[in-house]
């Protein structure tokens, strides 16, 4: 198995990088469920901005729609085999601010409940024995189905606020075993790198 594999990027236009492994292992301050080397990307406007933060937005949850990256096309990253979807999970409120603290101590709870819990709506794109997770995909966007061959840059979802989410974005991890509570976390680059945290990513039009 290759220590390192190499994909694309699984959307187009502007995204912001968060949690990062280019900044720390594990990158989600955790190697369980094999995330020591996932990563996240939330989508921004054309200045690099993400969702502007108002008085409401500091005190109260927001529904997701209110989010400018909500509903945004992702894409498969590699060409290969569409081993697991998920599309069922409702799209819940985003917390920021105040509001984030009472979400983030319900996340024991949602750990427990296993991977599938905190990743929502999700697919698993299979390729050279390594299985890709694009995660908290919106719900009923999936358009991919279980053993569908995809290519690199295939619609394939949209990006959600489902599972272990505050607000919408994509989380990609690479493992290797379908059973992800014994599975070893894959390191993954993007077109030759890793990106950092506070990245701007413009994969164009």
């Amino acid at each position: 198995m290759a220590a390192w594999l190499e994909i694309e990027y699984p959307f187009r236009g502007r995204w912001l990088v968060q949690n990062s492994p280019a900044d720390r292992v594990p990158s989600h301050g955790t190697a369980l469920f094999a995330s020591a080397y996932a990563i996240d990307f939330v989508p921004v406007d054309a200045t690099g901005r993400t969702t502007p933060l108002t008085l409401g937005s500091l005190v109260r949850p927001e529904p997701p729609e209110r989010f400018r990256g909500f509903g945004r096309e992702l894409l498969a990253p590699v060409g290969g085999i569409v081993t697991r979807t998920h599309d069922a999970e409702p799209d819940h409120l985003a917390y920021r601010g105040v509001s984030s603290i009472s979400y983030a101590l319900t996340q024991r709870r949602r750990v427990q409940a296993g991977w599938a819990a905190l990743a929502g709506n999700h697919v698993f794109i299979e390729t050279d024995g390594i299985l890709i997770a694009l995660c908290h995909l919106q719900r009923g966007s999936l358009t991919a189905r279980s053993g569908q061959r995809v290519h690199v840059g295939d619609a394939i979802a949209r990006c959600g606020n489902s599972g272990n989410s505050t607000e919408p974005h994509v989380h990609v991890q690479a493992i290797d075993d379908p059973d992800v509570r014994r599975a070893n976390a894959v390191r993954l680059t993007f077109a030759g790198s890793i990106p950092h945290n506070g990245d701007v990513i413009d994969a164009g039009v």
